[in-house]
């Protein structure tokens, strides 16, 4: 399943629940102010029935282009409509602007609030780090580029203000699992990436802390690898292969996906496909997804490639150094893998 939502939320963090609302087995995208797509499959947690689970249904994808998007109902999936509609209320007290639900693929339900409709367009925020991560392995995938290579080969040396031996230390893959050991609380700006910005912490891979400017830094990387701009390359390899809309934006240092709810839907439908739309691959490397989406480090269990991770023993937080106990979202199924970005922009998706 898969669930997009925007709302005004701080994120990451524990998911708020509404009461007496249970959803398992699904995958969720949030995002603020409000984009929630969800998209589950059917499972079985009741290990005393003899008889096996059936089989889950084919996942449907909706055509590359047009708006057509086939749906199914509440009731022929046996939900509660009461608690859903309880659920409306919840989202819309919350400051909601969209709430999509997908089984299967399928629409299940689709609710957008106030002046928000299907056609507007808002921002990921840091949800689009996912979508970065599969742009970098396509193009490893593509042999543009090797995540273990370190970044001065693909920007030059001189990109941080480290001395030359600790900036050869920094790699792509360092990039990708927040571990680059640059100082993340510069001030005034800590999102500039400005090579004096980019000051010495602790040595690469030695350290996690949520930074964005070594992740911005990203865009640069596969620019200099492709040949191509940022936005022409995610158009040409994710975006027109999946029938999504959008546009990469320049907002002071970052760089910021923009689109609609429905095409945030359709990237938590690629995640949830592991790579592929229906038949055609896009990211073309199971070795790489499956990194993406399971623990990349040591150091915060909860984190892959620019992926947050659920089931893990322990996680880390952006802004912290501290590392808490359990779940990230421990009233969420434990295979539950997410993009999450500020304000609540989230995509959750759930395998099982």
């Amino acid at each position: 399943m898969i669930i997009l939502q925007r709302v005004k939320l701080l994120a990451p963090g524990p998911v708020e629940k509404s009461e007496n609302v249970t959803m398992r087995n699904c995958l969720f995208l949030f995002l603020i102010p409000l984009t929630f797509i969800l998209s589950c499959q059917k499972g079985n947690d009741d290990t005393s029935n003899p008889n096996p689970p059936s089989p889950s249904p084919a996942l449907y994808f909706p055509p590359v282009s047009g708006t057509e998007w086939q749906t199914t109902t509440v009731a022929s999936l046996g939900w509660n409509d009461t608690e859903l509609n309880n659920l409306y209320t919840y989202l819309q007290q919350k400051g909601t602007k969209a709430f999509i639900i997908l089984k299967n693929g399928k629409i299940v339900a689709e609710r957008y609030f106030g002046t928000f409709t299907a056609d507007s367009i808002w921002y990921w925020a840091s949800a689009g780090k996912t979508m970065t991560a599969m742009l970098v392995g396509i193009s490893q995938k593509e042999g543009l580029l090797n995540i273990n290579n370190k970044t001065s080969q693909y920007l030059g040396t001189g990109w941080t203000s480290l001395p030359l031996a600790k900036e050869d230390l920094i790699t792509i893959r360092h990039q990708l699992t927040m571990t680059t050991g640059l100082d993340e609380a510069v001030t005034p700006d800590n999102d500039c990436t400005l090579p004096g910005c980019l000051v010495y912490k602790a040595d690469a891979g030695s350290r996690w802390a949520y930074h964005n400017a070594p992740y911005t830094i990203l865009d640069k990387v596969v620019e200099n690898a492709s040949g191509m701009t940022y936005n022409a390359y995610f158009q040409q390899k994710i975006r027109d292969k999946t029938g999504m809309n959008g546009l990469w934006v320049k907002t002071g240092y970052n760089n910021v996906y923009y689109s609609t709810a429905r095409s945030m839907a359709r990237f938590g439908l690629l995640m949830l496909n592991k790579g592929k739309w229906d038949q055609t691959a896009v990211l073309n490397d199971t070795s790489y997804f499956n990194t993406q989406i399971n623990t990349s480090q040591t150091l915060n269990l909860s984190y892959g490639y620019l992926t947050w991770l659920n089931g893990k023993a322990s996680y880390m937080l952006p802004a912290v150094q501290f590392v808490f106990s359990g779940m990230l979202v421990p009233n969420a199924p434990a295979d539950m893998f997410s993009a999450l970005g500020k304000n609540d922009q989230k995509v959750y998706v759930v395998p099982s």
